[in-house]
């Protein structure tokens, strides 16, 4: 190491009065690293300022070299020997870089070498002063790497177009987005005006000077509008131009972001679009009310069945509370606030109950009330739909009428039966006994004739009850209409006779097969029988015919009669229709005996026409029926002939209703049978325990032990000998047969009942219970 010569104007060594001073300046100095190199780069000296900056003290320091303080890469490539000559050639040497401290770690320092000279120029050594900027270094460093993140993210973003305007509108920038969105690369774009972007339109109307303009005065500027790219294609763009200003407040230019915002507005528009179809949907509905309320229940809209239903205008009810749709006595009671509640807490309240009109007329309506809630659940209101079924509520009352009549007639048909047997029973029994006295005996036949009537009323209405009820069929056989016709004229005959009319038959010789009901086919015909016998004054004709025509067969019934208005010919089928219900020279009626000729024909799948030339000129029934297409044969359609006596049996009968039981045993013990009367269920046991009897005549509907549980008793009774169990019942529906079959009922008899059917049924017992029969 070469000595600094004493002589030269800086001296290491203490040998003038000052350089203590100097020397103590430059010691106390501590945030700065201050040395003295001899001209080779050895340290000479050391203030505590590079102790506190290097870490070494000065007896560990001095006399070394100073490489020492620098990283290996920059000894690597000869920094230290590089700074010290550009130092000597130049006469100084500044630079910034990493520099090492004496534990390893790094800090970045500020270095100024300065060559030293002597009175005759000649070096003697430098001075080094060194300063940490490693604080100031961090800082700079992440501001660099902020604004290269920030370059980096506004260059790579692609969904907006981010660029820089100078002060003129000139492009100064350009990203990846805008080179996306706008078509053009930067090199195509930079240096032009901004005005590039907007229709011809927009520039003419110096949009993109007012933009600029707002956005100095303002600060920022921000709108939507139709925007072009390169290829001249269009787009909806989102704007904002902020004005940028530097530290003394000088415009500098304006940053440009671009939103492309055409499939939004695309959505928006067909949002719009589709919020105009709902609405005019809404709008032209009638059949319901459809309304919204605010959150406090008032309206806010109002549709035109709104206004159909409800009976406001628009202009009369928004901005109303909904609670004018309640009836008043509802209000006293706070429903309205009630359901509004409910429908927050719930979601929807629905019911069916009165609403009033504007007029104040009531009206049964459905309403539906939904609450409406908001992103956070926070209600925002309701809607409301409302729709009129007065009409339906009264069908419904109607309906629940009809069931109710269907109900009373079937229970007036039975009430009507009870006294009617016993009638019937004595009439027979006068004609079985014979009264002698010719006035007695026509006025028997009266009274026989108009229980005849009045039974055919009572089968009529239950037929138009079963009619109503859908309950009315047919069960189909081979049936021979001769057969029909004789038995209709034999039951229609009365009629005719105590009309003076006569009655013209004319049938085949042969049998004519149908498939058919022969009871209710043969109802047919009477009912036309006594129609014709009905409207045709004291005297007239009657033509009953039968034929075959073509793959038809036809039933004609002809009258001398009234005649119907060709207007009529349709209406006299319809149910309770009387053409002339006040006449005098009629028989009265229901009007629904054509009305079931029609359904029953209908059934067969045939026709029924009415024929007249007008008043005074008669009428004509014509019933069609289909021949079948494979010949049938007879199988079911005559009945065996009923006996004139049918033997000895023990018989039983049990009827609440004295006068029905005592008749009805009257007329079996003319007939030549054994007959126990009982009044009651219980007697009707210990009956059948004592007498053993053979058949049980049995009424159902009896007080306290009806029919059918005294049926099932008997049924239970073990080792014994069940008797033949008839029911004798005002219940004639198929219904009512296969219930009492359930209960153990043999036979099922409608009051009242027909000589004819009351002999058949005991022939039958008669004949299952012969010696001849095993199984009786």
């Amino acid at each position: 190491m070469n000595p600094i010569d004493e002589t030269s104007s800086y001296k290491v060594l203490d040998r003038h009065p000052d350089d203590s001073k100097y020397r103590q300046l430059v010691d106390s100095v501590r945030d700065y690293a201050i040395l003295m190199l001899d001209p080779t780069g050895h340290i000479v000296s050391w203030n505590s300022g590079a102790q506190r900056l290097n870490g070494y003290t000065a007896e560990e320091i001095i006399g070394t070299h100073f490489s020492r303080f620098y990283p290996p890469e920059s000894l690597a490539r000869g920094l230290p020997e590089h700074e010290i000559e550009v130092a000597s050639r130049t006469g100084g040497f500044e630079d910034e870089g990493w520099r090492v401290r004496k534990d390893g770690s790094r800090f970045w320092a500020n270095v100024i070498i300065s060559a030293l000279y002597d009175e005759r120029h000649r070096l003697i050594g430098f001075s080094k002063v060194t300063r940490d900027l490693s604080e100031r270094r961090h800082h700079e460093e992440d501001l660099r790497l902020s604004e290269e993140r920030f370059r980096a993210l506004v260059s790579g973003v692609k969904d907006y177009a981010i660029f820089v305007l100078d002060p003129n509108g000139m492009v100064a920038t350009w990203n990846a987005g805008a080179e996306h969105l706008k078509g053009y690369r930067a090199d195509e774009i930079i240096g032009s005006h901004f005005s590039r972007f907007y229709l011809p339109a927009a520039i003419a109307d110096g949009l993109p000077e007012r933009e600029l303009q707002v956005a100095t005065i303002e600060g920022r500027f921000e709108d939507e509008g139709w925007r072009l790219r390169k290829d001249g294609s269009r787009f909806w763009a989102n704007i904002l131009i902020t004005a940028m200003r530097d530290a003394s407040g000088t415009l500098i230019g304006f940053s440009k972001i671009t939103r492309d915002l055409t499939e939004r507005r695309a959505y928006e528009q067909a949002l719009r679009e589709s919020e105009e179809r709902i609405r005019q949907l809404v709008e032209g509905v009638t059949e319901y009310a459809l309304i919204m309320l605010d959150k406090g229940g008032f309206v806010t809209s109002w549709n035109s069945g709104a206004e159909r239903i409800k009976g406001y205008k628009a202009s009369e009810i928004i901005g109303k509370h909904f609670s004018h749709f309640y009836p008043s006595e509802d209000i006293r009671t706070h429903k309205p606030w009630r359901h509004m509640n409910i429908a927050i807490q719930t979601g929807r309240v629905q019911e069916e109950a009165w609403r009033a009109r504007n007029d104040g007329t009531l009206f049964w309506a459905s309403t539906i009330l939904t609450a409406l809630h908001d992103a956070e659940n926070r209600p925002t209101g309701f809607t409301l739909v409302s729709q009129d079924l007065t009409q339906r509520r009264h069908a419904e009352s109607l309906a629940d009428t009809a069931q109710r009549m269907h109900e009373f007639i079937a229970m007036l048909a039975h009430e009507l039966r009870n006294p009617l047997a016993p009638i019937r029973n004595a009439v027979a029994l006068m004609g079985k006994k014979g009264l002698g006295d010719p006035i007695l005996e026509s006025m028997r036949q009266t009274i026989d004739r108009q229980t005849v009537h009045l039974t055919r009323i009572l089968e009529e209405l239950l037929d138009v009850n079963r009619i109503s009820r859908g309950e009315f069929s047919i069960a189909k056989e081979s049936v021979d209409l001769n057969d029909v016709i004789m038995r209709a004229a034999e039951t229609s005959r009365p009629s005719i006779d105590a009309q003076g009319h006569r009655l013209e038959i004319s049938i085949p010789q042969e049998p004519i097969f149908v498939l058919g009901d022969l009871v209710r086919l043969t109802q047919v015909v009477v009912n036309l029988l006594n129609n014709a016998a009905k409207y045709t004054p004291q005297g007239g004709q009657i033509w009953l015919r039968l034929d075959v025509r073509n793959n038809d067969v036809e039933i004609r019934v002809k009258d001398s009669g009234k005649g119907i208005k060709q207007d009529n010919l349709e209406r006299v089928f319809d149910l309770f229709v009387q053409l002339e219900p006040n006449s005098n020279n009629t028989l009265g009626g229901l009007g629904v005996g054509l009305a079931l000729v029609r359904r029953v024909v209908e059934l067969h799948g045939g026709s029924v026409q009415a024929r007249s030339d007008g008043a005074g000129q008669g009428s004509e029934f014509v019933v069609r029926l289909p021949l079948p297409t494979e010949r049938l044969r007879l199988t079911n359609a005559a009945e065996p002939p009923v006996p004139a006596t049918v033997g000895r049996l023990r018989v039983l009968v049990v009827d609440d209703n004295h006068d029905a039981a005592d008749s009805l045993a009257l007329l079996l013990q003319l007939m030549g049978h054994d007959v126990r009367t009982v009044y009651d269920g219980a007697s009707a046991l210990s009956a059948v325990a004592a007498l053993t009897p053979q058949v049980v005549m049995l009424d159902i509907g009896m007080p306290f032990m009806g029919g059918y549980e005294v049926a099932r008793k008997l049924s239970e009774k073990p080792g014994a000998a069940l008797p033949v169990l008839v029911a004798i019942t005002g219940w004639g529906q198929q219904r009512d047969r296969d219930h009492a079959r359930e209960a153990g009922f043999h036979h099922h008899l409608v009051k009242p009942v027909e000589q004819d059917a009351l002999q058949r049924v005991l022939a039958q017992v008669l004949r299952e219970k012969s010696p001849a029969n095993p199984d009786g």
